[in-house]
């Protein structure tokens, strides 16, 4: 069962850094964690992303980072899942895992009253034509890390300044949205951990729960 941290808001480098250090140092018994943050406003380059797609950043950081993909945006009201699992000691593949953080996060979204779906052109997850979650990982010796993150209640206007996922004019929406009342972010935190941990074979169990560091 993986060790499940809810960090709060904590700044997008030191996090990548531990999140790094983690996938570097750990071994073959390193238990397995999922990290439930949000970060203050930052843009986030993947790997083979191209500078065109960041449109005007102004005042907000671009940070390069090894994940897949292309350019995306968070910020506070955006709920962010960090996955460091070992997904050969779980016999899971890529797709598997792909898969599993799709169908948790359209089981969340379920909850809620809002149907959505992933798409096999633009991955993440969508309502209708506006996609309302994007997913990014990087695979390391067998071992995963980066995740997804899931526009609840948040500023939106950052998305404007890129094209989001590399795809000018994409569509952006989040949750408070779609619904009279917006959630509590530490609310859709709980619904997402659940459905993630049983999208990923852990059954109804809960994890191991870290506060803060």
């Amino acid at each position: 069962m993986p060790v499940v941290r809810r960090l709060g808001l904590v700044d997008y480098l030191p996090t990548l850094e531990a999140m790094r250090a983690l996938t570097a140092e750990r071994g073959p018994d390193t238990p397995d964690e999922i990290w439930l943050l949000e970060h203050p406003p930052v843009f986030t380059q993947g790997q083979a992303g191209k500078p065109e797609h960041v449109l005007a950043a102004g005042d907000i950081p671009v940070v390069q980072v090894e994940r897949g993909g292309q350019v995306t945006y968070h910020g506070p009201g955006q709920l962010v899942a960090y996955l460091m699992l070992d997904i050969r000691r779980m016999e899971l593949g890529v797709r598997d895992l792909v898969t599993a953080m799709e169908r948790s996060l359209v089981r969340l979204l379920a909850s809620y009253g809002v149907e959505a779906a992933p798409r096999a052109d633009a991955p993440g997850v969508y309502v209708g034509s506006a996609k309302i979650a994007s997913l990014g990982l990087r695979i390391r010796r067998g071992c995963s890390f980066h995740g997804l993150a899931l526009n609840v209640d948040m500023d939106m206007q950052p998305f404007q300044r890129i094209n989001p996922c590399g795809y000018a004019g994409l569509a952006m929406t989040q949750l408070s949205d779609l619904l009279d009342l917006p959630p509590a972010l530490a609310e859709v935190g709980e619904r997402l951990e659940s459905v993630l941990l049983e999208e990923l074979g852990y059954g109804p169990d809960r994890a191991a729960v870290a506060g803060v560091n």
